[in-house]
């Protein structure tokens, strides 16, 4: 499979960006990012935001809330998401970092 190369501005070359689908955090660490920037913000709205299904979100919720990372609060007929921002990320390469150290680098 060839690439697309472009040359940029600056004059070196670069892959075309719309080849690559993968990215360097997960659906978790979008999720969380957005619940931390709209805690309550309905989940097809962050589906959308993340460009995933309504029920992947539902489950990374789930996954989140039972290992600690977030905290639901319903209200009304609604949810509240509160993300423990002092929980430290799960892999032993980052484990030294807590999530608030992540979402500062992330959200504007």
């Amino acid at each position: 499979m060839s690439k697309s190369r472009t040359k940029s501005k600056t004059g070196s070359t670069e892959t075309a960006a719309s080849e690559s689908t993968w990215t360097f955090l997960t659906n978790h660490a979008h999720v969380l990012a957005i619940l931390h920037s709209d805690s309550e913000m309905v989940l097809r709205q962050v589906a959308i935001e993340v460009g995933i299904t309504e029920r992947a979100v539902q489950r990374i919720i789930q996954d989140l809330e039972k290992d600690g990372f977030i905290v639901r609060e319903k209200v009304g007929r609604c949810n509240r998401y509160q993300v423990q921002v002092k929980e430290h990320l799960r892999h032993p390469i980052e484990a030294h970092r807590k999530i608030g150290d992540l979402l500062k680098l992330i959200n504007k």
